[in-house]
């Protein structure tokens, strides 16, 4: 007997297409474009899949899904929109969708799907999903790269799944570990984040694992390693291919066994928390020369997930900059506009940094544009001058640094009222300053003060003043 399919779809150029190569497939096609033609057609029929737009024209595809799923739940359904965001994505998979599918899309590739899905057609019961979690989101951008990413995310959240994060440095490594944690069934427990090329040899093994009092010179009390410290919920390990050898071993050993041993313990500890890796590494060529183990590339890469470059995802750079130019005044930078030319300007750009490059780029033009929106006339000179001290550096004379160019500039378009100039100019600078050094210690207020050679006190009492908060001030990249 041919298997009916319902599409509810209100392109009816897209209609026609997707009709036409399913009929081909020998299925049976009833079309609709609204929610009222669809709850008709199933109240009198039965499918064995849907596919669905998400903006119809009576209503939203995804949130009437709810009684649909309650009158028929053995129907698969494949959910097709425009609205090519990480939200719709997660949204879609909160649904129990057996795939999702930004437009526009391949033919070939939904028509093996929709075959796959009626073959399965029980496999995609996965429960429901924190719906609320998924707003706010750091993760900006609708390209297709971004697209495969979002697809990617989605298929790891109601499992514990190893992920190891693949990209260039400054690609967002980091957002997608914290973005698979607050989104998956381990949201409520802690995120644990570790930069293992920033932990001294000797260390790491007592900052993952911990140590008991008197394990070594020094040790002179029980410490928690990270490992315990995320139980419950995610430990991200970021740079791991940097990690040396004998840890490499030690977190194979754990990775394998489920289970820990303190420095100088005994006990055995059970582990309960998931497992990020992350890096920006190539580690074929490192397995190949001996410097990273095999076994433990195959533990940590069950599911890789793989960032693109910002250059091969051009199509988001205008969001990714009215993005961070609405963060930056949300930092207490002025609050600017971005016109059409010049995000054409910066879309041109290389970007060899990622996006981490664009978005201090994009935090100095809100300091140090003059007016309020942002054009081409004001990205050009930062440009160039950047150019010019990059090619100054390459030439091993980087210059003086530009920091005091930058306060010329503030101070002469500043405009405070009389007795404030010295008040506001130091906070204009003390501000980004404590931003980058909470940045750089993970909001860790003791580690920023050393690292800012000032007293933790008269940090705490700065940050109080200029109203900064430090665990929102932890930027991750």
């Amino acid at each position: 007997m041919m298997k009916s399919i319902l599409l509810v779809e209100d392109d009816a150029s897209i209609a026609i297409v997707i009709t036409a190569a399913l009929e081909a497939e020998g299925f049976v096609v009833d079309h609709c474009d609204s929610i009222a033609d669809r709850d008709r057609l199933l109240a009198g029929k039965t499918y064995v899949l849907m596919l669905t737009d998400v903006v119809l024209t009576d209503g939203d595809g995804i949130e009437t899904l709810g009684r649909v799923r309650a009158n028929a739940p053995r129907m698969q359904v494949i959910i097709l929109s425009a609205q090519n965001t990480l939200d719709t994505a997660v949204r879609a998979s909160d649904t129990g969708a057996f795939e999702y599918f930004p437009k526009p899309f391949d033919l070939e590739e939904l028509v093996r799907t929709v075959r796959q899905a009626i073959g399965a057609a029980d496999a995609a019961d996965a429960g429901e999903m924190h719906e609320e979690l998924a707003q706010g989101l750091p993760l900006v951008g609708r390209s297709a790269a971004m697209q495969a990413v979002y697809r990617m995310i989605t298929r790891v959240l109601r499992n514990d799944l190893t992920v190891l994060v693949l990209g260039e440095s400054g690609t967002g490594k980091e957002l997608v570990a914290e973005a698979i944690h607050q989104l998956g069934n381990r949201s409520a427990g802690p995120f644990i984040a570790v930069n293992t090329a920033a932990i001294p040899a000797e260390l790491i093994e007592s900052e993952l694992f911990g140590h008991e009092k008197g394990a070594f010179t020094g040790a002179v009390s029980r410490h928690i390693g990270k490992f315990e410290q995320a139980g419950g919920g995610t430990l991200f390990l970021d740079e791991i291919g940097d990690m040396p050898m004998q840890a490499q071993t030690r977190l194979l050993r754990a990775l394998q066994s489920g289970r820990i041993r303190r420095v100088g313990g005994t006990d055995e500890i059970t582990l309960d928390c998931r497992i990020i890796a992350a890096t920006n590494r190539d580690l074929m060529p490192m397995i190949e020369a001996g410097q990273f183990r095999e076994d433990l590339y195959y533990r940590i890469a069950v599911v890789p997930i793989e960032l693109p470059p910002l250059r091969d995802r051009a199509d988001d750079i205008e969001a990714l900059s009215r993005h961070f130019l609405a963060r930056a005044a949300g930092e207490g930078l002025p609050r600017r506009q971005l016109s059409l030319a010049g995000a054409a300007l910066l879309a041109r750009q290389p970007w060899r940094g990622n996006v981490r490059e664009l978005r201090n780029f994009v935090f100095r033009l809100a300091l140090l544009a003059r007016d309020e929106v942002i054009d081409t006339t004001t990205i050009e000179p930062l440009l160039a001058s950047e150019a010019g001290q990059a090619m100054r550096s390459a030439e091993g004379d980087a210059g003086p640094n530009d920091l005091a160019g930058a306060l010329e500039h503030w101070l002469a378009e500043a405009d405070p009222p009389a007795g404030r100039l010295y008040d506001d100019a130091l906070a204009a600078f003390e501000k980004p300053l404590f931003l980058h050094a909470l940045s750089r210690t993970g909001g860790n207020q003791l580690r920023a003060a050393q690292l800012l050679g000032i007293n933790r006190n008269t940090l705490r009492k700065r940050l109080s003043e200029l109203d900064i908060h430090p665990e929102d001030a932890a930027l991750r990249s």
